[in-house]
C-alpha cells in the first residue's frame, strides 16, 4: 500500500508493507522474500503460497493470531481492504463517545469461509463477539481450527451453517437474537466463465501466462460466483433482510461494481428501509463501496 492509498484513518496497514518485521513476526514469510526490479524488497503476488505468507504474517503482527492457514483452493483475501470494510462499518455504530468497543456488540458475517477475517478484525480491533456463517462445511472445519488454535478467539468467535444455500439469514439469526451489524463479502461473478476470465485479466496485468488453473487469491466457486452475480445476490439479501428488521441493527454489504449501487439503494428503501448509506472506500486504484441499511 502507497500513502495514496486513502485507506480509513483506523486502519493498521497504511503505507507500504514492512516486509522486515513481517517476516521477522512470521519466519516463514522469509522464504517469499525477493527484490523488484527496481531493487525493493517484495513477494511474487501471483503465488498463492506467497500471499497466504504474507496474509499469516499481517495477522500474526498486527493482530496476535498465532495460526492462520487455509485449505488449499480456498480464497484469500487482501487484508488492508477487507480492514477497510470493518472500519466503515465500525462508524455506522459509533456514537459521541467514538465506537464502541466490548462483547456488548455482536456482529454477524454472511459468508465467512475458511479464511474469517472479518470476525478476526472485528474481535481484534473493536473486541466484539462474533458469528460466522457459510454453506461450506469445509470451510467452516478450517475456520473452527483458526479459532481453537488461537486462545484469544475462543468464546469470542463462533460459527454456524446454512444449510438451505437459497436462503442468507433464516436458519442462522435465532429466535430474540441481535446482532447490531451484519456484514457480507458477495460472490463477485455470474459464472465460472467470468471469474475464470477476470482471473485471466489479473494475470496478465501481473504480466504472466494465461492459467485458468491458478488464481492467485484462489477461491471457491461459491465465494466467487453464483447466478446473478452480486447485484442478485444483495438483492436477496435486501429482501430476506426485511424479515429480521427488529433483530438487526445495520446490514450491510461490499459492493465492488459502482454501477450495482442506484438500483440496490432503490431496493434498499422499497424494502422498507429508513435509513440506506453507500459508503466509497479507496485502495490505491481500487475503489469499491459498502452498502448499509436499517429499518
Amino acid at each position: 500500500m502507497t500513502k495514496q492509498a486513502q485507506l480509513h484513518p483506523r486502519n493498521r496497514h497504511q503505507g507500504r508493507y514492512d516486509l522486515t518485521a513481517l517476516s521477522a513476526a512470521y519466519v516463514p514469510l522469509q522464504a517469499h522474500l525477493m527484490l523488484s526490479p527496481a531493487g525493493e524488497q517484495t513477494i511474487n503476488f501471483s503465488n498463492p503460497d506467497a500471499v497466504q505468507a504474507l496474509n499469516a504474517a499481517l495477522l500474526k503482527h498486527y493482530y496476535q493470531i498465532s495460526y492462520w492457514q487455509l485449505p488449499p483452493g480456498y480464497l484469500c483475501p487482501p487484508i488492508p481492504g477487507r480492514a477497510d470494510y470493518m472500519h466503515y462499518a465500525a462508524d455506522l455504530l459509533a456514537d459521541s463517545n467514538g465506537v464502541p468497543i466490548g462483547k456488548q456488540i455482536s456482529l454477524l458475517d454472511i459468508g465467512s469461509g475458511a479464511n474469517l477475517i472479518y470476525p478476526i478484525i472485528a474481535n481484534r480491533s473493536y473486541g466484539w463477539r462474533c458469528v460466522g456463517s457459510d454453506i461450506d462445511a469445509v470451510a467452516l472445519k478450517a475456520a473452527q481450527l483458526l479459532i481453537d488454535a488461537n486462545p484469544q478467539l475462543n468464546g469470542q468467535i463462533s460459527l454456524r451453517r446454512q444449510t438451505d444455500s437459497s436462503k442468507l439469514f433464516h436458519g442462522i439469526i435465532k429466535a430474540g437474537e441481535y446482532f447490531q451489524l451484519t456484514v457480507c463479502n458477495p460472490p463477485f461473478y455470474r459464472s465460472a466463465a467470468e471469474a475464470a476470465a477476470a482471473n485471466q485479466r489479473k494475470r496478465s496485468n501481473l504480466g504472466l501466462s494465461a492459467n485458468t488453473e491458478q488464481r492467485n487469491f484462489a477461491g471457491q466457486q461459491h465465494e466467487l460466483w453464483c447466478a446473478g452475480g452480486e447485484l442478485d445476490f444483495i438483492h436477496r439479501m435486501i429482501s430476506e433482510s426485511v424479515d429480521f428488521a427488529s433483530q438487526v441493527g445495520w446490514f450491510s454489504s461490499l459492493v465492488s461494481q459502482q454501477s450495482h449501487l442506484k438500483a440496490l439503494q432503490s431496493a434498499a428503501r422499497s424494502a422498507g428501509a429508513t435509513e440506506v448509506k453507500p459508503i466509497k472506500m479507496q485502495q490505491g486504484q481500487k475503489s469499491s463501496h459498502l452498502l448499509a441499511w436499517r429499518f
